[in-house]
């Protein structure tokens, strides 16, 4: 009798495979605002904090060559998603319907109604597209609510999706939805937070279906919020060619109260018992599989090995300041096995809100990265 080894087993291998090499020679310069960024300070490189490494499988065998990675990956990314619940299928071609449309410098702007999940459509969502032939490659931005995005509403520098149009990428900037449960709150098979990835990796799909987008060169991008969002959302679909997290909380950390996964609208939605806002305490418990995951040991670092060998950028401010390298070191140590160098950076300021050196940083990261395939 025959055995059939499931397709995500072999998945992360094609990306791998398929993935430019970036030993010496072949890798193009970094940009001078970011080349520094992918090297830790002298006082974390190597460290590797209290974080279980991820090189180990569950039962405690280190993984050695780049096709023991290949199953370690596909058992890091089971263990999440049976920890954040029932992912339902991806739209393969999903639905858009352009509502209007403005020209503002050298990109058009359009608002469109999309489909995001099954039987879901949204209009909080605009669609930027540049002058000039493509195919262009593309950034998903995702935050709050999707104006902010293409700069008429919050800010300042909280603006991606406007300004990564004005340099060439098709963008699409897409807010929140409002239901974050799935299909509803009484029936939630998913955490709010696996929802959104799901979401947003819906959005990818659709941007690759369109014939002015590469669809091998697609980022996302967040801020805050949308920063954890972006951050599962890449972490999650490695259809995402790389992503910047600005300042979401890139590990757990019950010290900081804006690092607050715990909520039930991020990772501790638990049927029929509510908490109260806040940090856990003994008197405010942890709830759903937020509580699980500190209980069995999990925390962040895991996902940001599933990025390897896909770059990503950390947009550090005040909730990610720079000893989160001892996070980041684990996936260094991750494409290192794969025979890859300067695929995790980090950024530093002083505040949470990003400002203009931290955002062009941002921008140089995407130009490399997309243009350059």
């Amino acid at each position: 009798m025959k055995r059939y080894i499931p397709l995500f087993v072999y998945a992360p291998l094609v990306v791998l495979l398929c993935w430019p090499s970036s030993r010496a020679g072949d890798t193009p310069k970094l940009p001078t605002k970011i080349a520094p960024h992918f090297k830790p300070p002298v006082e974390f490189a190597n460290d590797l904090g209290i974080y279980k490494s991820p090189l180990k499988f569950n039962d405690g065998t280190p993984v050695k060559t780049p096709a023991d990675w290949s199953k370690r990956r596909a058992e890091i990314l089971t263990t999440w998603k049976d920890m954040l619940g029932e992912f339902p299928p991806l739209v393969k071609a999903p639905k858009i319907e352009y509502l209007a449309k403005e020209k503002r410098e050298n990109f058009t702007e359009h608002h469109v109604r999309i489909e995001i999940a099954p039987g879901r459509m949204t209009d909080d969502a605009y669609l930027l597209v540049p002058e000039g032939k493509g195919p262009f490659p593309a950034v998903v931005v995702v935050f709050y609510d999707a104006k902010t995005g293409i700069g008429k509403r919050k800010g300042p520098f909280r603006d991606f999706a406007y300004q990564l149009a004005k340099r060439g990428f098709v963008t699409l900037s897409l807010g929140s939805d409002p239901n974050s449960y799935y299909p509803n709150k009484d029936k939630a098979q998913i955490q709010p937070l696996g929802y959104h990835a799901y979401v947003a990796a819906n959005c990818r799909n659709l941007l690759a279906s369109l014939t002015f987008v590469n669809a091998s060169q697609i980022g996302i991008v967040g801020h805050s919020y949308g920063g954890k969002w972006a951050l599962f959302a890449s972490c999650l679909y490695d259809s995402f060619a790389c992503a910047a997290w600005s300042d979401p909380g890139i590990v757990f950390d019950e010290k900081r109260s804006n690092v607050n996964y715990w909520e039930p609208w991020y990772l501790g939605y638990e049927p029929n018992r509510e908490r109260k806002r806040g940090i856990p305490t003994e008197a405010n418990p942890r709830t759903g599989p937020y509580q699980r995951m500190i209980e069995k040991g999990h925390d962040l670092h895991e996902l940001h090995a599933l990025m390897a060998p896909r770059p990503f950028l950390v947009s550090g401010g005040a909730e990610d300041p720079p000893e989160r390298w001892k996070a980041l070191n684990h996936s260094i140590a991750a494409n290192r096995l794969l025979g890859h160098e300067n695929r995790v950076a980090m950024t530093n300021r002083a505040m949470h809100s990003p400002n203009e050196e931290s955002n062009e940083q941002i921008y140089q990261f995407f130009e490399h990265f997309l243009r350059r395939r």
